[in-house]
């Protein structure tokens, strides 16, 4: 997901076809991924940062998914972690960026292919990750929400509640929700994956389940459009037994620590100036999901 155009911060114009549409337009490239904060690194921390100054421009990894990284119904590519990733590169010298859209799966393979710099599709920050990338400080922290039908007629509000009432539960390929509904008691097998929000949206309304469970900003967001569903409350997912909030990040290429802390750097400052939380209010986050937390606490020390 990277950075937008001016006019293209309003959450509610994409579709799922004008987003397709879109990376369709942009040739649909490659993928991407994420990683350890190791010290580990090639020599001298790598040189992509000298040589991305000196070409002025960087290539995004993004995933087309509402409100992290998505090309909008003009063709536009927006989202929040596009947005922060313009802000901190014009600081570090570089100019531009240009985006590569890829499935979410991909994200990880395609940056360690170098078919793009940087992950910038608000990627959860996990320990399984950190074996493959190096993450940048999370710059926003979030619970869980599940999109119920209206009324929410079962009554559910995490995912033993869900479990315990039989409900049956949706989710997005390559979501931090799968294991989270797993670690509930769900198996495998029961839980459907959908391509995307929009897609879990339709199940929900078509009756094929009972709930998809998103990130809380995503579940608020893509119930707008809805006349038949609602957002629950979020909620705490519990990870190895501990409620445990989930943290967004930039993933970079285990070699390119230079690159990865110079960003770091930036992001702080932007963080403590207060510009981190006023370039991703318009895409739906409030001031409690700014946050602290660092990579190296949620890769596990």
């Amino acid at each position: 997901m990277a950075p937008p155009l001016r006019n293209s911060h309003h959450i509610s114009g994409p579709t799922r076809r004008s987003l397709l549409a879109g990376v369709a337009a942009l040739g649909a490239l490659g993928a991407a991924g994420c990683s350890r904060v190791a010290t580990a690194s090639g020599t001298n921390g790598g040189d992509l940062l000298d040589r991305l100054k000196a070409a002025g421009v960087v290539r995004l990894g993004i995933a087309g998914e509402i409100p992290f990284g998505y090309i909008d119904k003009d063709g536009e590519l927006t989202g929040e972690a596009p947005e922060l990733a313009k802000a901190i590169f014009k600081r570090l010298g570089v100019d531009r960026v240009q985006p590569v859209p890829t499935e979410f799966g991909s994200l990880i393979p395609g940056l360690n292919s170098q078919q793009f710099d940087v992950v910038a599709a608000g990627m959860y920050v996990t320990p399984e990750r950190c074996e493959q990338v190096i993450f940048a400080d999370p710059d926003y922290q979030m619970p869980d929400a599940f999109v119920v039908r209206k009324g929410n007629p079962m009554g559910l509000r995490d995912y033993k509640d869900a479990l315990a009432k039989k409900a049956r539960i949706a989710t997005g390929t390559g979501y931090a929700q799968i294991e989270h509904a797993v670690e509930a008691g769900y198996r495998r097998g029961d839980i459907l994956i959908v391509p995307d929000q929009v897609a879990g949206l339709n199940a929900v309304e078509a009756g094929r389940v009972d709930y998809f469970t998103a990130t809380a900003v995503t579940s608020r967001l893509v119930v707008r459009t809805s006349s038949k569903t609602e957002a629950t409350e979020p909620f705490t997912p519990i990870v190895d037994g501990k409620p445990q909030l989930a943290g967004g990040a930039f993933a970079f290429r285990p070699t390119e620590t230079k690159l990865r802390d110079a960003f770091n750097a930036e992001l702080h400052k932007l963080k403590k100036s207060g510009e981190v939380f006023r370039i991703l209010r318009p895409f739906g986050f409030t001031e409690t999901e700014m946050t602290e937390m660092t990579a190296k606490e949620l890769c596990g020390g």
